[in-house]
């Protein structure tokens, strides 16, 4: 028996009407996040995979939260190579919402949220990546599909490039990436976030065929003490090279000039980091007190 003739589902005034309901209840119960997208610096052609990536930009919307008890995933693990915090989140934001306010801001036009994209929740001052996007549920209520649901795990830095102009977002990156501290014998007005670069050459010593330029990006610049603080440094010629207090070091922006008298790593991990954290947990968990702390006494 085919469906009853004079109740039909797909109307646009009813599709259209649950849409805006829809939308006022995730204002009223959602949290304020901020959408990320990823931009695409240098793609691997052989993984397909994008090792530098950059997020500029942050649009404001609203989400809501679907966990109600507090985080999914695996909770916070301890391993013999340190704390692994495996937080999961579902996000369910309104396509029409999403369209207005971060679709249309992107190059590409895209009509749904990618995987590889960030949000970040203020609630709880984390940064969660996309892993998944469903597009179809609830199913189609009324013939319409007017929300997506995002699957994210809490996402971890890999010295991504943050240049948001939001403080909390951007500090992840001044946090977590490896960086160079140089102390410059003069100059002054290197710009924040501007790329710097020290030219180099090998061989006969004529700049040329066979020479390479480090650059690196400006975290922090201090006129006073002469600091120079680089993040992302690399050289165009695939190989590793450091900041060196032989050349001179250019802002590609400023032009400001100076040469290094030091050279520091800034790298924050060692190895006692979490020893702290190992004893304070081991002594609720385990008893070392016995001879034979993970079975019964022989």
């Amino acid at each position: 028996m085919a469906t009853n003739p004079y109740f039909k589902q797909g109307v646009r005034s009813e599709q259209q009407l649950y849409e805006d309901i829809i939308i006022e209840a995730l204002k009223f119960y959602g949290q304020d996040v901020f959408y990320l997208p990823r931009e695409v610096i240098n793609k691997d052609k052989v993984f397909l995979d994008d090792v530098p990536s950059r997020f500029g930009d942050a649009y404001k919307i609203e989400m809501y939260i679907e966990n109600t008890d507090g985080f999914d995933g695996e909770g916070d693990l301890f391993t013999k190579f340190g704390v692994e915090i495996r937080d999961q989140a579902t996000f369910v934001v309104a396509k029409k919402r999403w369209t207005q306010l971060v679709g249309s801001n992107l190059a590409t036009a895209n009509f749904r949220p990618r995987e590889g994209d960030l949000i970040y929740l203020e609630l709880s001052q984390s940064l969660f990546q996309i892993m998944k996007v469903e597009t179809e549920t609830p199913f189609y209520q009324v013939k319409d599909l007017p929300t997506f649901r995002l699957m994210c795990e809490l996402f971890e830095y890999n010295d991504e490039d943050f240049d948001t102009s939001i403080e909390d977002i951007d500090s992840i990156e001044l946090d977590g990436s490896y960086q160079y501290r140089l102390t410059m014998d003069s100059g002054q007005g290197y710009i924040l976030g501007e790329t710097v670069s020290q030219a180099f050459a090998t061989g006969g010593g004529v700049l040329g065929t066979e020479a390479y330029t480090i650059n690196g990006e400006v975290t922090r610049w201090s006129d006073s003490d002469k600091i120079l603080q680089l993040a992302h440094v690399g050289a165009n010629d695939g190989k590793f090279h450091e900041p060196t207090t032989t050349q001179f070091v250019t802002g590609n922006t400023s032009n400001a000039k100076a040469t290094p008298t030091g050279v520091v790593e800034l790298q924050e991990i060692v190895n006692d980091a979490q020893n702290k954290t190992f004893d304070d947990f081991e002594s609720d968990f385990l008893d070392f007190s016995e001879s034979n702390p993970f079975g019964d006494m022989s």
